[in-house]
């Protein structure tokens, strides 16, 4: 089986259903809108802290079953390099027109080491980001769980190469440019709008009514903000994405991380 064939971490089935929870959790958390409304919870404020601070909980039980079991050593120095790289990228990037640096190492990486690895990426990229740029707040479970769902995502794309596998990861890259947006608005949609608005919010409607003002609302707020981000993307993933994917692999091969480890005592012990 080729490096290309095959993802680089391998996660264990107790680590892969706990990763499987975090995912259903955080989509909990994004299309509650829909199935619950704000006021039960007593005050506008309360659902996003709610849930954020449920994120973050399953975040930490995430990370506590791969270390134990499905990362290792050289997998999470792996981890640590990438989220500091991405740490870095975003502050460059994330400003005029929507453009993103970040979210191409996401793809690259989901795609090479995994979707657990890059799930975790996702989140731990955009946790150590929040802490440099001083962007902690409620919103950041919500941009740490939609960069999780890009790398989660990469890692379950088709086993394609060559040309094909770039254009897929393209393609991909700049989808993922709009999902990440399209999953950052419902986390202030709720609160955002003049109830009155035709595409506010509204407790109690059916579910294909809200989702009409759901889209009508991304598509009329964040449409071009979100196209910049997409084409960003999908551009850097097409023209730097396969010496980068070479790059990946050829580390995720010389780290060989499947590898079992033996210590033996040294001589005179």
């Amino acid at each position: 089986m080729t490096a290309a064939a095959r993802v680089a971490v391998r996660l264990p089935g107790r680590a892969r259903l706990v990763v499987a929870l975090a995912a259903f959790i955080g989509l909990v958390a994004f299309l509650w809108p829909f199935v619950v409304a704000p006021g039960k919870f007593g005050s506008a404020y309360a659902p996003p802290l709610i849930f954020g601070a449920l994120l973050v909980l399953v975040l930490a039980v995430v990370i506590a079953e791969i270390s134990a079991g499905g990362i290792d050593a050289k997998a999470l120095a792996m981890l640590g390099v990438l989220s500091a790289v991405n740490a870095g990228l975003r502050p460059l990037g994330a400003g005029t027109a929507g453009v993103e640096t970040v979210f191409f190492v996401l793809v690259l990486a989901g795609r090479v080491f995994g979707p657990g690895f890059g799930f975790t990426l996702g989140c731990t990229s955009l946790f150590a980001s929040a802490l440099i740029t001083g962007g902690v707040g409620p919103w950041m479970p919500y941009q740490m769980f939609g960069c999780a769902f890009v790398g989660l995502l990469a890692g379950l794309l088709p086993k394609l190469r060559g040309r094909a596998e770039a254009v897929m990861l393209a393609v991909y890259g700049a989808g993922s440019g709009y999902l990440f947006g399209f999953l950052l608005n419902l986390s202030f949609w709720p609160f955002s709008l003049d109830p009155n608005s035709s595409i506010a919010y509204l407790p109690g409607l059916p579910f294909t009514e809200q989702w009409h003002r759901y889209l009508l609302f991304d598509l009329t707020t964040s449409l071009g903000w979100d196209t910049g981000r997409a084409v960003t993307t999908g551009l850097c993933v097409l023209i730097v994405g396969p010496a980068v994917l070479t790059v990946f692999r050829r580390a995720a091969r010389r780290a060989n991380f499947e590898a079992p480890v033996h210590f033996t005592p040294a001589a005179g012990d």
